[in-house]
């Protein structure tokens, strides 16, 4: 029992580590800094937004490579660890969740790191920087909303083994 304790609560502490690496990724396309910046440029100076889309989009792809490589270190110890105390059906709806999440960096990373920004008008960069923002956004909620089920899941599993002690 103890062994389970001591393995659900690392999967927590790992949880709290992944949740950041969710804001990093926001903050590397958020940078209030470059909004500002953006929004004191005139309409005809295009290079300037380009070269700042270029290197956030530089910055968002390795924000997603170091994400995705934690979210599948997790998921193998959770796959490992959590059949045993969770059984088959909770762990297969993990499963799931966790195939879910791949298929969302898929898509952060088809739209903000594959498009290709060169030859954008002003208005299509501003649209494009959107549809990013968009798309990271539902991939931190759709992170968020799946670590708050697991943790409670978890949470319960933790008050199940310490009264069974």
């Amino acid at each position: 029992m103890s062994e389970h304790l001591a393995k659900i609560k690392e999967i927590l502490e790992e949880h709290r580590t992944i949740r950041g690496g969710v804001k990093l990724m926001g903050d590397s396309v958020s940078d209030q800094e470059a909004l500002a910046s953006l929004k004191s440029m005139s309409s005809d100076w295009t290079p300037g937004r380009l070269e700042l889309m270029l290197e956030k989009q530089r910055k968002l792809e390795q924000t997603m490579s170091f994400l995705e490589e934690g979210l599948r270190n997790h998921f193998a110890k959770e796959q490992d660890t959590l059949p045993a105390v969770l059984g088959e059906f909770l762990m297969r709806s993990l499963l799931l969740e966790h195939q879910k999440i791949f298929e969302k960096i898929d898509e952060v990373r088809l739209v903000a790191t594959e498009s290709k920004l060169e030859g954008l008008t002003e208005a299509e960069l501003e649209s494009k920087d959107s549809e990013i923002k968009q798309k990271i956004s539902d991939f931190s909620r759709l992170i968020e909303e799946h670590a708050d089920k697991e943790e409670l899941m978890l949470e319960m599993v933790v008050r199940a083994l310490k009264v069974g002690k």
